[in-house]
């Protein structure tokens, strides 16, 4: 039996045994009613555009101190779209918050002592030596990122020193273990050992009001390959709704039930970080209302070389589309509306807006847009991926250069109770009422 198959059944036996699923609570970085709809938008383009622009580079060195890795991740910008999930780390707990991301893996958050390189977070900063069961991953870990440059005898006391990079920023420290506390109510909590992490004394900038992030990917070091928990599902509450906490269940109570649940499986992901670790799903068409829309079912194919494909991801706001598809939806949209065109590129930085007779005016009626995947249909109303604020109206997508990865947002999620099997390859969804959940 091999390290990680040993961690893996410490873990799940830490988690509920009455098959019940490990719950938090998820809460929308834009939830601040002070901070408008374009705004958010706005923000959240931007950052959208430095996540899908940022260049992979790894890098692997060796030191006597050490080895070190550099790998990307997200660069997250203020008033984002992101959802922040609660946690405890360390033995006594410490409540932390922390982005949840489907398209990584790693688990961080900030360590003391880290100076003038640490970001200002909410709440205490986590402090290793105040912990009882705090741990230095070895670097010949199977949850190590530094596993592979290490081998299977290392220098003693070897330890895995990371820099995780982004679009317009990083991360940097010592992967190391410790326990984590999940779950929004003491009748929900679990209490687990043994969880590999990130523990970053260096960072750039700010991370949107969290204190780290929480990799939800399909790679080993995310918390749903050390969980060992088979599935996740989430179910985020409507952008408008500024007062409603969104869910995420971890384990087999996150699994969905009824006449109205859909399934498609996943793509299987190409073998080079970070692709990886993405969850890819095959989406052969658009309607919009009751016409399906020109496009070809190879334009979202996922190339060998690993360009192109669509993946759905939690810490992507904005649908992005390739431009053969967007520019189909686009004129699609424009065919239906009489309203006259307004410039929203300064406000919002979207392609396609129109103006409203008011800023109070209500937007006209229209038609769902459905996205075809292989063996399931995502009926998206109106409000999924339209945008209005004030007085502008606006479709929420943009275009992808020709060979770049699309992106299916979480705008689009939303009031969508979504399922990731990782065990069975799939996701299902189902329409539902993200605030009642």
């Amino acid at each position: 039996m091999t390290s990680l198959a040993v961690l893996l059944l410490l873990v799940s036996a830490a988690l509920p045994s009455n098959g019940a699923a490990v719950r938090v609570g998820l809460t929308r970085i834009h939830s601040n009613p002070d901070v408008t709809a374009t705004e958010f938008v706005r923000d959240a383009l931007h950052r959208d555009m430095h996540r899908h622009d940022a260049r992979f580079t790894r890098k692997l060195a060796s030191s006597s101190e050490g080895l070190t890795v550099a790998a990307p991740t997200r660069k997250d910008l203020p008033n984002g779209g992101e959802y922040l999930m609660t946690l405890a780390i360390g033995t006594p707990p410490l409540s932390y918050s922390a982005i949840a991301d489907t398209g990584s893996d790693l688990i961080w958050t900030q360590c003391a002592p880290c100076g003038s390189q640490c970001f200002k977070q909410p709440g205490q900063l986590y402090n290793p030596s105040s912990s009882a069961t705090f741990g230095v991953l070895p670097c010949n870990s199977s949850t190590s990122m530094c596993a592979a440059l290490a081998g299977p005898s290392p220098p003693p006391g070897c330890s895995c020193m990371y820099n995780q990079t982004y679009g317009t920023g990083w991360t940097a420290g010592i992967q190391s273990v410790e326990t984590f506390t999940f779950g929004s109510t003491p009748a929900d909590q679990a209490r687990v050992p043994g969880i590999a992490f990130g523990c970053s004394n260096a960072s750039s900038d700010d991370w949107n009001g969290s204190s780290g992030l929480v990799g939800l990917g399909r790679g080993s070091m995310s918390l749903v390959s050390q969980l060992g928990a088979g599935m996740f599902s989430y179910c985020l509450t409507p952008f408008q709704d500024t007062n409603s906490t969104s869910t995420l269940l971890l384990g087999p109570s996150a699994a969905l039930n009824g006449t109205g649940v859909r399934s498609t499986p996943f793509v299987a992901s190409p073998a080079k970080a970070p692709m990886s670790t993405y969850y890819y799903l095959n989406l052969t068409g658009i309607s919009v209302g009751t016409t399906k829309l020109p496009i070809t079912p190879s334009t979202f194919t996922l190339g060998a070389d690993g360009t192109g494909g669509l993946i759905i991801d939690s810490g992507t706001t904005i649908t992005s589309l390739v431009d053969a598809a967007y520019q189909q939806v686009r004129a699609a949209v424009l065919s239906l509306l009489t309203l006259p065109l307004a410039d929203g590129s300064d406000s919002t930085g979207l392609d396609l807006c129109f103006e409203l007779p008011s800023e109070t005016s209500t937007p006209p009626a229209m038609p769902s847009m459905t996205f075809h995947f292989d063996g399931a249909d995502m009926v998206l109303p109106v409000e999924n991926y339209m945008i209005s604020d004030s007085g502008v109206w606006c479709l929420a997508m943009r275009n992808q250069t020709v060979g770049a990865m699309s992106t299916l947002g979480n705008y689009q999620q939303q009031n969508i109770h979504l399922l990731y099997d990782v065990q069975k390859e799939t996701l299902s969804f189902t329409p539902a009422k993200c605030s009642t959940l």
